[in-house]
């Protein structure tokens, strides 16, 4: 039910368009009365109409002025003017407010309704629209975490393709210059069945900071996050905002998650490449002292000032000799990983095209159910399953087929309804190029 705001110094007038509403739109409207323009907006704040209709001369505060203060506070509300007269001078300062529509007194009913009419299908308009981009922001949420880790892996592995990438930099709103890598190395007891809370507070911390980071999944047992450097801070402005950053995260860490962690921070530098050379570092630094609870620098670590839990004459020249082995051991893992999302989704597609394979079933239905553009999920189903999706939906009719006709218990046509075809003949030409006989030779099989 919609609410509507009628104002007007005449009661008779209000209460006319009342009983026009209610009589010829019966159960649409809560309708609020105001007796003149000070009221109206006290009204209006008090119950927020969606529509209302206003008479420009009213003692006191005037049509128009109520308008503009309404306006004001509910920019989404309609509305209608009305007047005793055709006043062409209010029609520049009334359209510059939104009012699209004006009714002169005493205006007739049809015109009275006509007019609301046109502006509820606009409500219910906006009402869809809203809830429109409601869903698309509830989707897009559910996959900025994918794309944001997809993003991540790239700076972390090799061999990447640059258009994907800068495509993918630009949609998340991450510049690829003057940024670097934040990697959290967690300890070895750390429980990885609590993998979720781990990300989602990580993640969760590194929004609230700085919003356009990217953060990457737990993997092995240290996360990765890229930041960017503000262009108006200082080099040292900008290394105490990321131990600040560091430190906090630790203290984050140790009271929503009960674990300490290590930090490493690499040096800031432009573009991938730049980018994947401060994950290394970082990954070094997060891995360089030996009590938790700390923020290592890679470039302090460069100038000699970090302490090192490595002998001093067995540790390599730290500017080259980033772990390179601990860190392809971890890109191991994320391939591995990868493999156990796609499978996942995988299956989650297939249960879903088992449970609908008998009905209208197109491959975008099923891609949008795992959330996946249509094209990569043809892929990857073909790839992981062996077989088109078409193949598979085909398969799993074919197979029910066999089974209802071996019961003997329906009829061919019957058969060919209840697995998902609407054309017998089309059917039979499907199932033919699938057995290699007919469906009534395969019957006489049977029996």
């Amino acid at each position: 039910m919609y609410r509507l705001l009628i104002a007007d110094d005449e009661a008779l007038e209000r209460e006319g368009l009342e009983w026009i509403i209610q009589r010829m739109l019966p159960n649409t409207f809560q309708i609020i009365h105001a007796e003149n323009g000070r009221v109206a907006i006290e009204r209006a704040e008090e119950h927020r109409p969606h529509i209302v209709l206003m008479d420009v001369n009213m003692p006191g505060i005037q049509g128009l002025e109520a308008i503009r203060e309404i306006k004001h506070k509910l920019p989404d509300t309609k509305f209608v003017m009305v007047t005793a007269y055709d006043y062409f001078a209010y029609a520049k300062e009334a359209l510059s407010l939104g009012v699209k529509e004006y009714l002169v007194k005493p205006a007739k009913r049809e015109q009275v309704i006509h007019t609301l009419e046109q502006l509820i299908q606009e409500l219910e308009l906006e009402k869809k629209k809203r809830s429109d981009e409601l869903e698309l922001r509830h989707k897009l949420s559910q996959l900025l975490p994918l794309a944001e880790n997809e993003l991540a892996m790239m700076f972390m592995v090799d061999n990447i393709t640059y258009t994907d990438i800068e495509q993918l930099s630009e949609w998340l709103n991450f510049p690829l210059e003057h940024g670097c890598a934040i990697v959290i190395a967690f300890p070895d007891r750390v429980k990885t069945d609590n993998k979720q809370k781990i990300y989602d507070t990580i993640r969760g911390f590194a929004k609230t900071y700085v919003s356009t980071s990217i953060v990457s999944s737990l993997i092995d047992r240290h996360m990765a996050i890229f930041i960017n450097k503000a262009p108006s801070l200082s080099a040292a402005d900008w290394k105490e905002a990321a131990t600040i950053f560091g430190e906090e995260l630790c203290a984050t860490a140790a009271r929503q998650l009960e674990v300490e962690i290590l930090i490493g921070i690499g040096q800031t530098r432009t573009g991938v490449e730049g980018l994947r050379k401060s994950y290394f570092e970082a990954v070094f630094a997060s891995n360089y002292f030996e009590q938790y609870g700390k923020v290592c620098h890679f470039d302090e670590l460069k100038q000699g000032t970090g302490h090192s839990v490595y002998n001093q004459e067995k540790q390599p020249a730290i500017t080259e000799a980033i772990p390179e082995a601990y860190v392809l051991s971890a890109m191991q893992r994320i391939r591995e990983q990868r493999e156990q999302q796609t499978q996942t989704v995988l299956d989650r597609a297939k249960n879903y095209i088992q449970g609908r394979y008998t009905e209208d079933l197109s491959l975008e239905e099923v891609a949008d159910s795992v959330h996946l553009n249509p094209h990569y999920f043809s892929k990857i189903f073909k790839q992981q399953v062996g077989t088109t999706f078409i193949d598979y939906v085909t398969s799993l009719r074919i197979d029910k087929a066999k089974a209802l006709m071996a019961t003997g218990q329906l009829s061919l046509k019957e058969v060919c309804f209840e697995v998902g075809y609407n054309d017998p003949n089309y059917f039979s030409r499907v199932f033919k190029k699938v057995t290699g006989v007919t469906p009534s030779d395969y019957r006489g099989q049977t029996k």
